[in-house]
């Protein structure tokens, strides 16, 4: 049981926080335990679960990189919620746990990934363990392979994932449904 008590969604009131709710439910990241402990404050869950899926589900970087990512933010944040959380659409996108767990794991070596892929994962770690890595030199290797609107969606990704993550951490919040995949 998380440290604050979700709401309940007959609770809630407001018609928008509702549909974002099943809209995070639908895509399963985040299910409905985390937006319902938001609920409590309705304007900022709805500001908080739009910017959600607008950095986690829009945008022209590759949901299954952006899911591989998410878990390994997760995993090094020691968030068992997000960590054990799985998107659907990723999943229907041909996404399989070895390659979340490779994510995670030694990916500068693992030929199922593309360099841009590496280089993307190689960002989210950098940006949260080493941000003093991050450098112009970085950034030109990053240009390789994306835009620089593509840089920017993803560096505001893994920030905005590595603030929800403290956050949920501290809730101790563990996801409603788990499966036997789910190895976070």
């Amino acid at each position: 049981m998380p440290h604050i008590e979700p709401l309940r969604l007959d609770e809630i009131r407001d018609p928008e926080l509702l549909a974002l709710i099943a809209r995070c439910e639908a895509l399963g990241v985040p299910d409905s335990l985390f937006p319902r402990i938001l609920a409590r404050v309705p304007a900022h869950a709805t500001a908080l679960l739009r910017a959600l899926l607008v950095s986690y589900a829009e945008g022209t970087v590759d949901h299954r990189l952006k899911e591989i990512i998410r878990v390994q933010l997760a995993r090094t944040a020691g968030d068992a919620y997000f960590a054990g959380l799985r998107s659907a659409r990723a999943a229907k996108d041909g996404l399989d746990e070895d390659t979340i767990e490779a994510g995670s794991g030694k990916f500068q070596d693992d030929p199922r990934f593309t360099s841009a892929e590496k280089w993307a994962l190689r960002y989210a770690h950098e940006m949260y363990v080493n941000p003093e890595k991050v450098d112009a030199a970085f950034y030109d290797e990053g240009r390789k392979h994306y835009t620089e609107a593509q840089i920017m969606e993803l560096g505001a990704f893994i920030a905005f994932h590595y603030g929800m993550q403290a956050f949920t951490r501290t809730l101790g919040a563990a996801p409603l449904r788990r499966t036997d995949n789910n190895r976070g």
